[in-house]
C-alpha cells in the first residue's frame, strides 16, 4: 500500500510540475512561427528554457489556472467534509475569481460563506483569501487569455456556465487535476466527463470547448488508475461517442492517433496537420499526438512546443499526461530547477493527492484514524479566507 501511495503521489506531482515545465518551455515561442523558432534556436528548435515574461521557466496563465483548478477541488472537499451547501462548479469558479483578481488588481465579489446554492454569495468582500493566492509569483500577468478574463469579468453567480460560443484551449489547458481526483476516487469515467466539462464550461461556452476538457480529464484518471495512453484513450473514445457533440473532439484526437502510427518520429510534419493548438481539441490532439510519440519526458514537451502554434498550452498538456504517466522522476532537473512556483506547485500536487486522508469524519474508508489537528491545518490553508 505504501509503494502505491508514493506512486500515486510521484503521479499528481509528475502531472502539475510536468504541465508548468511544457508551460515554461513553450511560453517563449508562443507566438512565433515555427520557422522563426528555428532562426532563434537552431535546426533543433527550442530544446531548454529560454527568458520569458524577465526570467528563464517563467510559467504563465496555463499553469496559474491549473493550480487554480487544483485549489478548487481541494475546497470543495473541505465543504463536503465540513457539511457546507454548494456545487464543485461554485467552487472551482470561486477560485477562478481569485485567479482573476490577481491579473486585474480588482478587489473579489465573491464571499466565503458557502451558504448557497451555487457555493457562495454574490456581494461580499473580505479580500482575496487562503494560501495559493498569497504566492506573490502568482499575481503576474502573463499572456492571460481573454474568452477566461471576459467570462469572469461578467460573472454575477458562482456555478453557472458562460455565455459565450468560445472554444479556445482556455478550458482543456487547466483541467488535469480533475482527471488526478477522479482517477485517485476511482471515479466513473462519464462521471470525470462530465465534471470536466462542467468545469471548463465556466469560461468557454462551445460544446467542444467543454468536451475538449473533459475528454483530457478522462486520458489523466485512467492513467492514474495504471492505463498506458492508448488503454485510456480507447476510455476517452467511448465517453466521447456518448457525447452529443463530441465529433470535432474524437476526430482530432483520431488525426492525432493517425500521424503518431505513421509519422511517429516527424513532428514537424505531422503537428501542422494536427493543428495549431489555438482551439480546445487541436490542442488535446497535439499533446496526445506528442504523449504517443515521446521517447521520453523531455523528448515529448519538447516535440509539444515546436511548432507555430499555441505552444505554450500544447506543452503544458503533454507534460500533465506525461508527468501522470511516468511520474515526477521522469522529469529533468534542469528543467524544474530554475523553473518558477516549483516548490508552490509541488506542494499543492501533494495536499491534492492526500484529499483521501485528511477528511473530518473520524475514520476513513479503512478504519484508520484521521489526523484531525492536519485536518485543521488544511481547512484553514484552503478555505480562501
Amino acid at each position: 500500500m505504501e509503494t502505491e501511495e508514493r506512486l500515486m503521489r510521484s503521479r499528481f506531482v509528475g502531472c502539475l510540475l510536468g504541465g508548468a515545465v511544457g508551460d515554461a518551455l513553450g511560453a517563449p515561442v508562443e507566438f512565433l512561427r515555427y520557422s522563426e523558432i528555428v532562426a532563434c534556436f537552431g535546426p533543433a528548435g527550442i530544446t531548454a528554457y529560454a527568458p520569458a515574461y524577465g526570467r528563464l521557466g517563467a510559467i504563465t496563465d496555463d499553469t496559474q489556472l491549473t493550480l487554480f483548478t487544483a485549489e478548487g477541488l481541494i475546497c470543495d472537499r473541505m465543504r463536503r467534509a465540513l457539511g457546507y451547501q454548494g456545487t464543485v462548479e461554485g467552487l472551482a469558479a470561486a477560485a477562478y475569481d481569485r485567479w482573476f483578481c490577481t491579473q486585474t488588481g480588482r478587489p473579489p465579489r465573491f464571499s466565503d460563506d458557502r451558504g448557497s446554492a451555487d457555493g457562495f454569495m454574490v456581494g461580499g468582500n473580505r479580500g482575496i483569501g487562503g494560501w495559493l493566492v498569497s504566492h506573490e509569483g502568482l499575481h503576474h500577468r502573463r499572456g492571460p487569455g481573454e474568452t477566461c478574463l471576459s467570462a469572469l469579468r461578467v460573472m454575477t453567480t458562482l456555478g453557472r456556465p458562460a455565455l459565450n460560443n468560445s472554444k479556445g484551449c482556455g478550458g482543456v489547458m487547466r483541467i488535469a487535476p480533475v482527471g488526478l481526483v477522479q482517477g485517485q476516487m476511482g471515479g466513473a469515467p462519464r462521471e470525470t466527463m462530465m465534471l470536466g466539462k462542467a468545469l471548463a464550461a465556466l469560461t468557454h461556452g462551445h460544446p467542444t470547448g467543454a468536451i475538449a476538457a473533459g475528454a483530457l480529464a478522462v486520458l489523466v484518471a485512467e492513467i492514474v488508475q495504471g492505463r498506458d495512453t492508448r488503454e485510456a484513450l480507447a476510455v476517452v473514445h467511448e465517453c466521447l461517442a456518448a457525447e452529443r457533440h463530441g465529433q470535432e473532439t474524437q476526430d482530432a484526437l483520431q488525426r492525432a492517433e493517425r500521424w503518431a502510427r505513421h509519422r511517429p518520429d516527424d513532428p514537424v510534419a505531422a503537428i501542422p496537420h494536427i493543428g495549431e493548438g489555438w482551439i480546445a481539441e487541436e490542442a488535446l490532439a497535439v499533446g496526445v499526438y506528442c504523449a504517443l510519440t515521446a521517447r521520453d519526458f523531455s523528448d515529448g514537451v519538447i516535440r509539444a512546443v515546436n511548432h507555430g502554434g499555441d505552444s505554450d498550452s500544447t506543452g503544458s498538456i503533454t507534460g500533465n499526461i506525461l508527468g501522470a504517466l511516468w511520474g515526477a522522476e521522469a522529469i529533468a532537473q534542469s528543467f524544474l530547477e530554475p523553473l518558477e512556483l516549483r516548490d508552490v506547485i509541488i506542494e499543492l500536487a501533494e495536499d491534492l493527492a492526500a484529499l483521501p486522508e485528511w477528511g473530518i469524519e473520524n475514520s476513513d474508508g479503512a478504519g484508520r484514524k484521521v489526523d484531525r489537528a492536519r485536518c485543521e491545518r488544511m481547512e484553514k490553508k484552503y478555505r480562501g479566507q
